[in-house]
């Protein structure tokens, strides 16, 4: 399968997520799985394709125009598909990913997670996507959903749209 991972690009953030996020990239390269990621150089976006390409896995970076002029490209790609801007780089990385794990991040792994959700909402795709909550990083998000949901204004359970995993066995299980 071909994983789509949206995580942070930052650097000073809680180095479990670090651990964990290099983790993921080798076990999906070990399974076979190819890493597909917003190709930025650091944060979260470094290890998990650093932690691939060093288990033998396959990386593909869809990489937005800015990221590339500010020379923010990862060394670590297998296949680089180059975009004019944020909003072609999800849209590509919808079409090219079987599944969507998202880690810890913040505005543009936010903005990523809710367009990979409102997609599968409408039907355009099926594909899992999977809330990795390290630490529990993702707790308030959760409770923000269920009062969305409480309040009536999530058509249907979010949970059926959005899976939660607290380790790598929880992912594989959602695959």
């Amino acid at each position: 399968m071909k994983l789509c991972v949206f995580c942070s690009a930052n650097q000073n953030i809680d180095p479990d997520f670090f651990k964990w996020t290099q983790e993921l990239g080798e076990w999906a390269a070990k399974n076979g799985h190819s890493i597909v990621f917003g190709g930025h150089d650091a944060g979260l976006m470094h290890t998990v394709s650093l932690a691939a390409k060093e288990a033998g896995g396959r990386v593909i970076g869809i990489v937005p125009r800015k990221v590339e002029e500010m020379g923010r490209l990862t060394p670590f790609l297998d296949v680089h598909i180059p975009t004019e801007d944020l909003t072609d780089r999800k849209e590509l990385m919808m079409a090219q990913s079987d599944a969507f794990i998202v880690l810890p991040g913040g505005i543009g792994t936010l903005d990523e997670l809710f367009t990979v959700t409102a997609a599968a909402t409408l039907q355009y795709h099926q594909k899992p996507i999977i809330l990795y909550n390290m630490k529990g990083f993702w707790n308030s998000l959760i409770a923000c959903l269920d009062d969305l949901q409480e309040k009536g204004m999530v058509r249907g359970t979010w949970r059926n749209y959005i899976h939660v995993a607290t380790d790598i066995n929880g992912i594989a299980d959602c695959l």
